[in-house]
């Protein structure tokens, strides 16, 4: 009994040192596992593979009601089934710029392989801005809040460095038709030098980006009085250009891309709004290329993006039924088609406007365009851009506010087209 207990000892451990070859042998030859590299904004932006867009979440009439972290992280969820990797806030006044990086944050420990990059905003604007409280709005002077909303950027920066890849100074900060809060360029400039003396000084990350982001005209692609010496510097003192373009506005404001030529008026009126999308596309491409010219005439190379653009799906206002016909969820969804084809193609990042419908930014009037330019409305229903991606199912297991994201005017491109309208140019203008 004693020699069979032995042998069967000795059995064990002679298959226990073979196993621990094997093991060791397996372990020898296994790849080493690669950690996910640290991408800068300079890998990011223009790479097709790492889409944007612009991001509020809000879901109330006001901006003090603040979405939750839950909340912020089903919208993260759903934009990254969406194939959104990088999208751009717009200020730090509120929590609702910090908790975006909390709720990333949070998604990236449950979810290693989870990515979500931000162009963090930061608001610029003079002095009795908006209220005229103590007076006309001072467009040589800065807002008191500016300095405050800069260094909470920073800190925000530094404290999520693997998520902050952009920094902007400002939102369409520049251009004078922002009559309630434009600044001067020395004010946008001042900011941005501030900025890049704190990465020459290693307070902030090399591979942090710096901009401003504002309308084509404020980078030199509209009217020559933008051509001043303090744009230039900015110009130049930044990390790339963050220029804006909106045809879906120019519809009204300059409307002769918006009209039907004559050589289409015998087309049926789906030809003659799918004409009319794709001079709106070039009319995007016009003014990109504008700025594109500029830049190179004052010896900037430079990369440039789009910061914003977008299409709303409702109004009732000038670029309704009874002024340029612009909106509906059909040319909002060519255009969104044709926006990403383009930059894709030609490797522009396009910080799509926007994600999701925010109701506060036209809170007495519901069907304001300013309202609607979301891809996703408030109930949770994906507007027509996006109807492929629920047929794909990619939005299956995802929901917001507890609904299940689902398709408008459930799905019937019949009942859509029933308010698509040809595009109209001769009525009143104020």
């Amino acid at each position: 009994m004693k020699d069979i207990l032995k042998f069967g000892v000795y059995v064990f451990a002679m298959l226990l040192v073979i196993s621990c070859k094997d093991a060791n042998k397996e372990a020898s030859n296994a790849k080493p596992v690669k950690e996910k590299p640290i991408l800068s904004a300079k890998d990011i932006l223009g790479n097709p593979e790492y889409l944007a867009i612009s991001y509020g979440g809000y879901r109330e009439k006001q901006r003090e009601a603040q979405p939750t972290i839950p909340e912020l992280k089903d919208d993260m969820k759903i934009l990254s089934a969406m194939g959104i990797k990088v999208i751009r806030t717009y200020n730090v006044h509120f929590a609702q710029a910090e908790n975006v990086l909390k709720a990333i944050t949070e998604l990236k420990k449950d979810d290693t392989t989870f990515e979500m990059y931000v162009m963090l905003g930061i608001w610029i604007d003079c002095q009795n801005a908006f209220t005229w409280e103590h007076g006309e709005p001072n467009h040589n002077a800065e807002s008191e809040r500016n300095p405050v909303e800069v260094n909470t950027a920073v800190e925000l920066a530094k404290q999520y460095p693997d998520i902050v890849k952009v920094l902007a100074v400002g939102n369409e900060a520049m251009v004078k038709w922002a009559t309630s809060y434009y600044v001067e360029p020395w004010i946008i400039l001042k900011w941005v030098n501030h900025l890049q003396d704190l990465k020459k000084a290693g307070e902030l990350s090399q591979d942090l980006w710096i901009t401003s982001s504002d309308d084509f005209s404020s980078w030199g692609g509209g009217d020559p009085s933008y051509h001043t010496e303090d744009l230039e510097k900015i110009a130049h003192a930044v990390d790339y250009i963050s220029m804006h373009t909106y045809p879906y506005h120019q519809s009204h404001y300059n409307s002769d891309f918006w009209k039907v030529p004559e050589n289409e008026e015998n087309l049926s009126d789906k030809e003659k709004v799918d004409a009319a999308m794709l001079r709106a596309l070039d009319f995007a491409k016009r003014q990109y290329d504008s700025v594109s010219n500029y830049m190179t005439s004052i010896g900037v190379n430079k990369p440039i993006h789009i910061g914003e653009t977008g299409w709303a799906s409702v109004s009732n206002g000038q670029y309704g039924k009874k002024g340029s016909r612009a909106t509906d969820e059909y040319k909002q969804g060519l255009y969104y088609k044709h926006l990403r084809e383009w930059t894709n193609k030609e490797k522009i990042s396009c910080f799509y406007f926007e994600a999701f419908d925010e109701q506060w930014k036209d809170g007495q009037n519901p069907l304001g365009s300013e309202n609607h330019f979301g891809l996703i409305n408030l109930k949770g229903e994906a507007k027509y851009p996006l109807w492929n991606m629920v047929d794909e199912g990619v939005f299956e297991g995802l929901t917001r506010d507890g609904n299940s994201i689902t398709k408008t005017y459930n799905g019937n491109l019949d009942d859509l087209m029933k308010d698509v309208l040809v595009p109209n140019t001769e009525y009143q203008k104020d």
